[in-house]
């Protein structure tokens, strides 16, 4: 698996010498369970190696002309106890290639109850920028505009539940045509998507609790949603449950946020005893069905499904969960 990951390296290095990446990306920590981790998407393939995680210390992004000495610099210095200041000072004093100008960096820690930092070189190319803020740094270039950061920074801070679904739905804050210009011609956001994240005991090399990647898709998919497919795949499996306590009988939540535009969260807490696969539905005013979240047996714990509804009308939608003998209807208002 390291010789893998060494020869993507770099064959993706060699791919990329003369092209500005990664797209858009987002870097966080969690300072309740010390979880760390970063997502991302580019209009090229294989944007997942500009993701240097370090279980239990923070996260590294390197992009724009990524240069593999500049992220092994920054590594090392993360591992040395040194701040995301200190490091990204470093980094553009003592650029691999003489170039600081052309780079792009995000760096978070969870010393000292979070510490943040970016830095955007003069040279990258436009629209280019970053936002950081309270265990979070943001940071994008060849962007379609700031409304691409901001609306990430708005998924991942109103967005409920664990670092990795804040991080999931950031990036689909990020998805919007053209979001990174060269796929403005194929009607999509990017071509390739990540989100990784590392608990505090996760190897440091990997694997990590969560790590997904769509490395490519064609000019009708958008690779945020096939990354989501996967997520919400990931959400069903043992570690994507990550549930301690087994709620003692079925609950439907309200969404989050109602009213909403056009993305919203529906929690689900599922008991012990089960015996039939669990429907979560979406159906119109009218009754009519217009979206399955999930049609499936579920292990007992907690569960929250995203609902993207940017191809559908404003008004009251209602959504529907039944398993065994339980079944409960809850409204929610989408406004455009």
């Amino acid at each position: 698996m390291k010789k893998l990951l060494t020869l993507l390296v770099v064959v993706f290095s060699s791919y990329v010498s003369g092209y500005s990446q990664d797209t858009f990306s987002i870097c966080a920590v969690d300072l309740s369970t010390g979880e760390v981790g970063g997502a991302g998407a580019s209009c090229i393939s294989g944007g997942i190696i500009l993701s240097d995680v370090h279980p239990g210390i923070g996260v590294i992004h390197t992009q724009a002309y990524w240069n593999s000495t500049n992220q092994n610099n920054a590594k090392t210095r993360m591992n040395q106890g040194w701040s995301p200041q200190q490091i990204i000072d470093w980094l553009v004093a003592n650029d691999a290639q003489g170039n600081p100008g052309i780079r792009q960096y995000g760096i978070v820690s969870l010393d000292s109850g979070g510490l943040y930092s970016a830095y955007t070189g003069s040279n990258c190319t436009n629209w280019k920028g970053h936002t950081t803020g309270y265990i979070y740094a943001i940071q994008g270039n060849i962007l379609l505009g700031q409304k691409v950061l901001d609306s990430m920074k708005a998924r991942f801070l109103n967005t409920p539940g664990n670092l990795a679904f804040k991080l999931m739905a950031a990036l689909q804050g990020g998805k919007m045509p053209g979001a990174d210009t060269r796929c403005a011609s194929y009607g999509k956001s990017t071509i390739s998507a990540f989100i990784r994240v590392a608990k505090p005991n996760d190897p440091q090399s990997g694997p990590y609790w969560c790590d997904l990647n769509v490395n490519n898709t064609p000019n009708s998919k958008d690779p945020i949603d096939s990354l989501q497919v996967k997520f919400n795949q990931w959400l069903l499996t043992s570690a994507g449950n990550n549930n301690s306590i087994i709620p003692e009988k079925f609950i439907l939540h309200q969404n989050f946020p109602n009213p909403f535009n056009p993305f919203t969260t529906i929690k689900i807490s599922v008991p012990e005893s089960i015996t039939n696969k669990v429907t979560l539905k979406i159906f119109d005013v009218m009754g009519k069905e217009v979206a399955t979240l999930i049609d499936s047996k579920l292990n007992p714990g907690e569960y929250e499904f995203y609902w993207n509804a940017g191809t559908f009308a404003s008004g009251v939608y209602y959504y529907r969960l039944e398993a065994n003998n339980f079944a409960e209807t809850k409204k929610m208002l989408l406004i455009k």
